[in-house]
């Protein structure tokens, strides 16, 4: 077991940790200004331009399903003796819906691991130690300053980016959440009910993370959030009603 716990740190550092650390030296170099943020915003804008085809798919799923609740329930309420009728129907519809009902969480499952490096990258990214994790190529820059458009110290908490944050995840969950027609409310109570819970949870859960982490984090967040609203506009606006 710690043969293979070591192979997969040394695989998560060479295939995440090392590229998206060089990558953001890189631009903290070479960008004008020299700034920490403006080189945050660079990567993650890069980082989402190569997951848009995933995330674009991912959005379109999360509508569909989210607009064929009521259907689902309707099934669910219907074949609630008959578990494999159900799962029968239930998959008629998805097929007839042109959706993988899993497939919205592949791509959740792939910005994990890129999440999970990010956030060593910008906790360890202001160390001199981390300097050791350069490739030959990329010049060391010393002593990094830590701060954003000389307001913000990103190797400390922001309170007021965590609040941002939780006001474009809000923004950017209200987007996703379906309306609801007057002929469907009593068979979809229980999903709106959910639904408005979730239009605040993860707003709150945003804020509660980001509360005490590195401004860096916060930046990220906010720009992947702000990316992910523009995205799900211009798919959504180009989705059939």
């Amino acid at each position: 077991m710690g043969s293979i716990g070591a192979l997969l740190k040394s695989f998560f550092k060479a295939v995440l940790y090392q590229p998206l650390l060089n990558l953001l030296i890189l631009f903290y170099i070479y960008l004008p200004g020299h700034d920490f943020g403006i080189a945050i915003i660079v990567l993650t804008l890069v980082i989402r331009l190569i997951l848009y085809p995933l995330m674009a798919q991912s959005i379109r799923s999360q509508k569909v399903l989210s607009e064929i609740q009521p259907k689902v329930q309707e099934l669910q309420k219907k074949y609630k003796d008959d578990k494999e009728r159900q799962m029968k129907e239930m998959m008629g519809l998805y097929k007839e819906a042109k959706i993988n009902p899993f497939g919205s969480f592949l791509p959740l499952l792939i910005q994990l691991p890129i999440l999970f490096a990010l956030y060593q990258v910008f906790w360890r990214g202001f160390q001199p130690g981390s300097m050791s994790n350069l490739y030959s190529f990329v010049p060391n820059p010393g002593v990094i300053d830590p701060s954003f458009l000389g307001l913000i110290n990103l190797s400390q908490a922001s309170i007021a980016l965590a609040f941002i944050a939780g006001i474009t995840q809000f923004i950017q969950t209200k987007m996703m959440t379906p309306t609801v027609k007057k002929d469907q409310k009593s068979s979809s109570q229980i999903s709106d009910k959910m639904q408005s819970q979730m239009l605040f949870i993860l707003p709150i859960f945003t804020v509660f993370i980001l509360w005490k982490l590195p401004a860096a984090i916060g930046i990220y967040w906010v720009v992947t959030s702000l990316f992910s609203i523009v995205q799900q506009y211009f798919i959504l606006k180009k989705s059939p009603k």
